[in-house]
């Protein structure tokens, strides 16, 4: 498949990114639409997943976002090879994933799972190219970026190969906590996740919705992809559980914001939610600063904060709702409250699509940074010391 190139010019992102790095994401956005630029170079291109969730959002992204595509390749497990996917009206073939597979490829957004990536990543950053990994895989590794636009941009440029995508719940957690973070240092995050189905995939969205028929008609529920039924039920997030009674979600989210914020002593603890929503998650947060923070200050810096959207009308009782995030880029944040409990506490709630912004924008988001910072350039698997 080969595309146009998109209407932009790398020195035109140079010069963005020194002069306002938090804001590059948006100035991206913004911009593909720009006819007076024509970007020199387009690039070759691997989506592996491409028939999960995720995939088929990278796909809609790339599109929408017009990413400069040279040459796109959709890779999957055998399984699923020979189907066939739509991109910008053009009927591409889905292929196994191999070794050869990666040959003459710049870009591999990966969304297949963790042990998927363990096996591929090297195999694919060894061939050449640089790997956006949506996986757990590689995110705690010392060498390899994790990385939220929004938050620290920067650290894409250091990559060795393999950037790391963080966790769905961390990303929109981070993009409402961080601009705050940087006004007054947090000095503590408490956490509750409302995680919708599709956090496990197309296929346990599709789960809950045969639930909820068969509930409706008298029925008894059957779960496969979760441990119980989600319709009209909800449970502990279903990752394993640790001797401190914290399951892995709950971990991911304490352990990936303290690298992302830099601040590895960050108090953090989360308890994760599924919940019966479709798409979407939510999220509540309490922040502990070391002097007050003001609701109203907190509005003003959240209000102007890149990838995120106020939604607060008290009088309606109206804030953020995972039916009105969904298909959303940004966050939506609001009811922001001071905590009566704590002079130095502030609460927030926030609504983020997990398949977007959780995931499938925001591995995105980091290919048009390298893009922009001209950093598609792949280092060596043994460099960072994956697949050993």
């Amino acid at each position: 498949m080969t595309a146009q190139p998109v209407r932009l010019t790398s020195s035109y992102f140079t010069n963005l990114i020194s002069s306002n790095p938090f804001d590059i994401t948006n100035t991206i956005k913004h911009c593909h639409n720009l006819e007076d630029h024509r970007l020199p170079q387009s690039y070759r291109v691997a989506v592996l997943g491409a028939t999960g969730a995720v995939g088929a959002e990278l796909l809609t992204l790339l599109a929408e976002r017009h990413f400069p595509i040279a040459d796109l390749k959709l890779l999957a497990s055998p399984r699923s090879a020979g189907q066939t996917l739509t991109f910008q009206g053009e009927t591409l073939p889905v292929v196994a994933v191999d070794a050869a597979a990666f040959e003459s490829v710049d870009l591999v957004l990966a969304s297949a799972g963790g042990s998927v990536s363990k096996v591929w990543a090297p195999v694919a950053v060894a061939a050449g190219a640089v790997v956006i990994d949506n996986s757990s895989a590689f995110r705690m590794h010392p060498d390899v970026p994790l990385v939220v636009p929004e938050i620290n941009p920067e650290a894409a440029a250091a990559h060795q190969g393999i950037i790391a995508n963080p966790n769905c719940s961390t990303i929109l957690m981070n993009v409402a906590v961080y601009p705050l973070h940087q006004v007054q240092p947090v000095r503590r995050i408490v956490a509750a996740t409302y995680q919708s189905a599709s956090g496990a995939g197309a296929r346990a969205m599709e789960e809950v919705k045969a639930q909820t028929q068969a509930i409706l008609q008298g029925e008894a529920p059957i779960a496969e992809i979760f441990p119980y039924p989600l319709a009209f039920n909800l449970f502990p997030h279903n990752t394993p559980i640790n001797a401190q009674g914290y399951c892995e979600e709950e971990m991911k989210m304490v352990n990936e914001t303290r690298k992302i914020f830099g601040a590895p002593e960050l108090r953090i603890t989360a308890t994760c939610v599924r919940v019966p929503v479709l798409r979407a998650h939510s999220e509540m947060v309490n922040l502990e600063f070391e002097t007050p923070f003001d609701a109203p200050q907190a509005r003003e810096v959240l209000g102007q904060a890149p990838g995120v959207k106020l939604v607060e009308d008290w009088q309606a009782n109206h804030f953020p709702m995972p039916i009105e995030a969904s298909g959303r880029d940004e966050v939506l944040v609001g009811r922001i409250r001071r905590d009566i409990s704590h002079p130095c506490g502030l609460e927030l709630w926030l609504s983020g699509d997990q398949i977007r912004k959780g995931a499938a924008l925001n591995a995105v988001q980091i290919a048009e940074l390298l893009v922009a910072q001209d950093r598609l350039q792949s280092g060596k698997a043994a460099a960072i010391g994956v697949g050993q």
